[in-house]
């Protein structure tokens, strides 16, 4: 292959979720099978890259002043939600079952990776709380090491002497899932998120 494909192709392996197969797969759709697509792949980015913008309150994307949930009035606006990324705040929205506001830490605490509390959007969070009259904060990160050190952090320094109350989501198995399958840390999220059978 050419040096401008291999190029290619290495760029688009960089992006999460491509291995090599998937980035070759795309670079000969976009110069082969469709090159017509190329100069409309080229816009959308240019346009998002220039008009899409973190939510100065929130963290969301957003071409506006602050995103569509932080001006939906509608939402309950003394609960927030704090998730990792972008992507778990759209989930959680997909899910439909929650109508407050959100909060994006852009990760999680990571030693190992060089991600300190300074790297995270915290101190915006703990302004939020002072500004606004919140009265609860949902943890829903992720249930392993760093994310549980995460939610002890919020909780013991960011948080902490706030009037706010802080839960968790819970943890447990998957609709469809069999006890056999689940691991430990699973089975011990299921056991402690219990709740009364009605």
């Amino acid at each position: 292959m050419s040096d401008a494909f291999e190029q290619l192709q290495q760029c688009l392996k960089r992006l999460p979720g491509l291995g090599y197969r998937s980035a070759e797969r795309l670079a000969l759709h976009l110069l082969v099978e469709h090159p017509d697509r190329c100069e409309e792949l080229q816009a959308a980015l240019k346009m998002a890259r220039e008009t899409v913008h973190a939510c100065p309150t929130c963290g969301n994307l957003c071409e506006e002043d602050l995103c569509d949930i932080c001006e939906d009035t509608s939402r309950d606006r003394s609960i927030v939600c704090v998730v990792e990324s972008v992507t778990d705040l759209r989930s959680m929205e997909r899910a439909g079952a929650y109508r407050g506001l959100y909060h994006i830490l852009q990760g999680k605490l990571s030693p190992i990776h060089g991600v300190g509390p300074e790297n995270l959007n915290l101190e915006s969070l703990k302004s939020r709380i002072e500004k606004e009259q919140i009265r609860e904060v949902i943890l829903a990160i992720s249930n392993d090491i760093e994310g549980q050190a995460t939610c002890h952090y919020v909780q013991e320094e960011t948080l902490r002497g706030m009037d706010v109350s802080i839960s968790r989501i819970g943890f447990g198995l998957p609709s469809g899932g069999g006890i056999p399958y689940a691991d430990s840390t699973t089975l011990r999220s299921a056991l402690e998120g219990r709740r009364k059978f009605d």
